[in-house]
């Protein structure tokens, strides 16, 4: 991969178009990018990574790309041209950003865009040009990542080497170190590996332990069968023990039960025996004692019957005489019907004739059938008096509705005049509102505008005010590390001082007798300076130095944190002035409550509108109604005049024919209830006398069928009757008392009642008692017979599910076994894996064992042959990864040691030399794409003349592979030694790009 022209617009600190000749920068191999602190050097780089990946380096993902100096009219745009694979293409990509509407006032968000073009030597058109590959985000990143063959971490580890991020590998643990491993060399299907076989452990662990729990179950549910005094589960089967041990416990309990069933069957066959033998026995008590009963109460029956033969005579004459008297009910009957007839009748005519006035009250049935024949003539005549009722009425109702109606009509009238005259007035108070409404309309224009500039303005005062309050702390805390840092450079110097003092005392007691003085070659010596009290070592010294180098440098980044905030408060208060926050929010809440009530005006607009059309449309509608109105009133009263003329002499005519009467329905209920109860008293005499007549002739008849039947009157025969009920219960303990003897008497005659009476008193309890007791003693023995075949059943049916379980089982266990081994092995936590190594750590090994076998070439040359970079597989404390230590050798010592233990410079160009050994494993790994063109951000600071001497010749070294390499620094001996320079100069309006001249070097 190689650069050849880059072009921003609008990107982070360039606020126009600034373009970068990569070919002409690149041509000397080395080229240099400076400037001010903060001007954009390492924009240059994050353009480059958002050109090819859509991103800017993870440290500043987070910051917004567009410039603040750009116009609002200029998109963001980053544009780069380079070569892949061969191929020469050009990306031009563009953020979501905002920008003004084409059409009216604001902002719209405008959507990211990417544009992929590749160089053609013909068109189509026989010239050469650009022609477009893709213009979607996806399809583009897809053939720019398939051509580099990086992921955007992998190219920033490799290819721009951050702003002090090429360090973080040589000073990350080993945790961390993985993480950035996976990262640059995609290992995770190792770790794929890793979690699938843990998967895999966990559900054949499941399995395992699902059928070992049931096995337990089966085992438990056996135990519960087999009962109390079988042999205990816990007796002949240990924790952990296998499917063999459970098949042979359950093998003695189902022989224990088969002896126990066996002695059950033999105790239900006696028991059975014996029950049978009782229940004979209870069976001839219970027949003695029947027939011995039977015959007692025999004899206490016809002991009781010979007493009651004086009631059974008198009940055999009493029977008889009602027969007799039965032939006179009938008669007697119908005789009581006809008196009752007859006295119904007499009360009905009483009660007729005394609703008749005192005048008809004696009359006889002749002269109520006249009087009854004249009030029907009369309601007769009453038909033509209900037209002329029924005509009045409606004239009444038709005067009374069209009097509504007038009233009604006039009240219109009345209310439209009314609101005629109030209608010029509301129709100029609308007028004013809607003119008010109208100027509101334009007061929300003018608002809206006032609040944004105030809502802005409030922002930037309220960062004002806290970045203020920041720098009054940061002033505080920075004071407070300069006399910090200057207390430990006077220490320092103070140590450094004392130690030159004692010197000599620290010479001495290095001195052995015997071997020659450091400092004067004798062998002998006769005065040894003695240390002083408070003796200063090389290590205070070197604790103090580094306490200074400390102090210093939080110094410096408390210096470099005020100068930030400061910058930050110059521009807070460009865009708030120094009007207090409270005056602009109150100035806003101001603004906020004028444009409320402005908007609340205008948006009653269109109401208003429409309140004065429905205004005027109503004025002409009542004007209608007012003349509708009044032409109405007069036919009405016309109409009323002409009602009253029919209603009086229809009055009149009524008031002959009624009488008094309020009504003609009145009237003709009054006739027709006269003439009823006239007719219904002729009726009740004529029925009165007609029952008189049939009572008569049922006295004579019951006379005569008395005395045929024996009886010297009807009171007697009446007398000798009995009621049917009567009648039926004396014939029914007639017959009762006949068939008791009967049954008595041949029930004393019975030869085996005879027979058991004569024999001694049946005793059925002490009998009942013994089978009752058999009977308990084989419900026992056959509920003991039952369990002991259930419990056989049961032990059987459990002992082929254990039997199967344990077949089932065998494959599983051995399955887990292996899986476990497996698993434990790719997790590092198995003994078998010595080096208690992941399977991933051991791939990102062998990854950092040829990191740094190529970084170690480089190493040597930067630090003249002395350091060289090893990768130690050994096992690491605690929790941390093994096999992923880099430790670095000291050719001066023959010693290893930790890499921590390098110092500023020399950790510098280890890293560096790190980084590069990184660049050429992860370009072999991607498919050994060529990486012509590398940045490094910073970091030559750090190092000595001699050193930098030597990074230089390095960096210089990687032209014989074809590369170009790009320094991000402010180091001043680089203009020196490198010629090609790319100038970020920094200015009020944003930065700018430009190649320095020689003079400038």
């Amino acid at each position: 991969m190689r650069l050849h022209q880059l072009t921003v617009t609008a990107f982070g600190p360039f606020a126009g178009s600034e373009r970068v000749d990569f070919d002409e920068l690149a041509a000397a191999g080395l080229f240099l990018l400076r400037g001010a602190t903060g001007a954009g050097k390492s924009s240059v780089l994050d353009a480059v990574c958002f050109a090819l990946y859509g991103e800017v380096p993870g440290a500043r993902k987070g910051n917004p790309l567009r410039s603040d100096h750009a116009a609002a009219g200029v998109p963001t745009q980053v544009e780069l041209e380079l070569t892949l694979g061969g191929q020469r293409l050009r990306i031009v990509r563009s953020p979501e950003q905002l920008r003004p509407k084409l059409r009216g006032s604001g902002l719209t968000t405008m959507k990211p865009e990417t544009l992929l073009s590749e160089w053609v030597t013909d068109t189509g058109e026989g010239e050469p040009g650009w022609r477009a590959l893709s213009r979607s985000h996806q399809e583009a990143g897809e053939q720019i990542h398939r051509l580099v063959g990086m992921s955007r971490e992998q190219f920033c580890q490799v290819v721009l080497l951050p702003q002090g991020d090429f360090a973080r590998f040589l000073r990350a643990d080993t945790n961390e170190r993985a993480k950035l491993l996976r990262q640059l060399f995609d290992t995770g299907r190792f770790d794929q590996v890793e979690r699938w076989l843990t998967e895999q452990r966990t559900r054949h662990e499941a399995t395992v332990r699902e059928g070992r729990q049931r096995l337990h179950s089966l085992a438990t549910r056996a135990e519960e069968a087999a009962g109390a005094g079988a042999v205990p589960l816990a007796e002949l089967v240990q924790e952990g023990a296998g499917a063999e041990e459970f098949l042979g416990w359950a093998a003695v309990l189902r022989t224990d039960a088969a002896e126990r069933a066996t002695v059950a069957a033999l105790a239900l066959a006696a028991a059975e025996r014996g029950h049978g033998a009782a229940q004979q026995a209870l069976q001839r008590a219970t027949e003695l004692a029947d027939r011995q009963q039977r015959h007692r109460q025999a004899v206490l029956a016809a002991t009781e019957l010979a007493r009651s033969a004086d009631r059974y005579r008198q009940d055999r004459e009493r029977l008889g005489t009602a027969q007799q008297a039965a032939t006179v009910e009938p008669v007697l009957r119908h005789h009581a019907a006809a008196a009752d007839a007859h006295t119904s009748a007499v009360r009905a005519e009483q009660h007729h004739r005394a609703a008749l006035a005192a005048a008809t009250a004696d009359a006889d049935a002749g002269q109520l059938a006249g009087y009854e024949r004249e009030l029907r003539g009369e309601l007769g005549r009453l038909d033509a008096a209900r037209v002329d009722e029924r005509r009045l009425a409606e004239t009444v109702r038709e005067r009374e509705q069209l009097g509504h109606e007038l009233l009604r009509t006039e009240e219109l009238a009345d209310e439209a005049a009314d609101w005629l005259t109030d209608f010029e007035g509301r129709f100029k108070r609308l007028h004013e509102q809607q003119a008010e409404a109208r100027a509101a309309e334009a007061r929300v224009e003018q608002l809206d505008a006032r609040r944004s500039e105030l809502r802005d303005r409030l922002a930037a005062a309220a960062e004002r005010d806290r970045l203020r309050a920041g720098i009054t702390t940061a002033e505080r805390e920075l004071d407070a590390l300069r006399a910090a840092a200057n207390d430990a450079r006077e220490r320092s110097l103070d140590l450094r001082e004392r130690r030159l003092t004692g010197m000599a005392a620290e010479l001495a007691g290095q001195l052995v007798g015997g071997d020659p003085c450091r400092v004067c070659g004798s062998a002998e010596h006769p005065a040894p300076a003695r240390p002083a009290e408070g003796l200063v070592r090389a290590e205070d010294e070197q604790r103090a130095t580094a306490a200074q180098q400390r102090a210093e440098q939080q110094r410096d980044s408390a210096e470099q944190a005020l100068l930030t905030l400061r910058v930050a408060e110059a521009k807070a208060v460009g865009a708030a002035g120094e009007q207090p926050a409270d005056q602009l929010r109150t100035a806003l809440a101001e603004a906020d409550r004028q444009h409320r009530e402005a908007l609340g005006s205008a948006d009653s607009l269109g109401q208003l509108d429409r309140q004065l059309d429905r205004l005027t449309q109503e004025q002409t509608d009542r004007q209608d109604r007012q003349q509708q109105a009044r032409v109405r009133a007069a036919a009405l009263t016309t109409r009323l005049g002409s009602l009253a003329a029919d209603q009086q002499e229809l009055s009149a005519r009524l008031g002959a024919v009624l009488g008094g009467a309020p009504s003609v329905a009145a009237r003709s209920a009054a006739l027709t209830a006269l003439a009823d109860t006239v007719a219904a008293a002729l009726a009740a005499t004529r029925a009165r006398a007609e029952a008189a007549g049939r009572l008569t002739e049922a006295e004579r008849e019951l006379a005569e069928v008395s005395r045929g039947a024996g009886f010297d009157s009807p009171a007697e025969a009446a007398a000798a009757l009995l009621p049917a009920a009567e009648s039926r219960a004396l014939r029914d303990r007639l017959e009762r008392d006949r068939a008791d003897r009967e049954a008595v008497e041949r029930r004393l005659a019975e030869p085996e009642l005879v027979a058991a009476a004569a024999l001694p008193a049946a005793d059925p309890a002490g009998v009942r008692l013994a089978y009752q007791q058999a009977t308990d003693r084989l419900r026992e023995a056959s509920a003991a017979d039952s369990a002991a075949r259930q419990r056989v059943a049961a032990l059987a049916r459990l002992g082929r599910q254990l039997a199967e379980l344990a077949v089932a089982l065998g494959p599983a266990l051995e399955q887990y076994e292996r899986i476990k081994r497996l698993a434990e092995l790719a997790a590092g936590t198995s003994s078998e894996n010595t080096l208690r190594m992941r399977l991933e750590s051991y791939v990102l090994a062998a990854r950092l064992e040829q990191v740094a076998a190529a970084a170690s070439g480089r190493l040597v040359r930067m630090s003249s042959g002395r350091y060289t970079l090893v990768h130690s597989d050994g096992r690491a404390a605690g929790n941390r990864r093994s096999g992923l230590a880099l430790r670095v050798v000291d050719a001066w010592t023959g010693l290893d040691r930790d890499t921590a233990t390098l110092s500023g410079g020399e950790s510098f160009f280890a890293s560096l030399a790190l980084a590069l050994g990184l660049a050429d494993v992860v370009t072999d790994e991607s498919g050994g794409m060529p990486l012509d063109t590398l940045f490094i951000d910073e970091g030559f600071g750090s190092l000595d003349e001699q050193a930098l001497e030597e990074v230089l010749d390095v960096l210089d070294g990687l032209r014989e592979r074809d590369r170009a390499v790009g320094i991000v620094s402010h180091v001043a001996d680089l203009r020196s030694r490198i010629p090609a320079q790319l100038l970020v100069h920094k200015g009020r309006h944003g930065s700018t790009l430009r190649l320095a001249d020689r003079e400038e070097h």
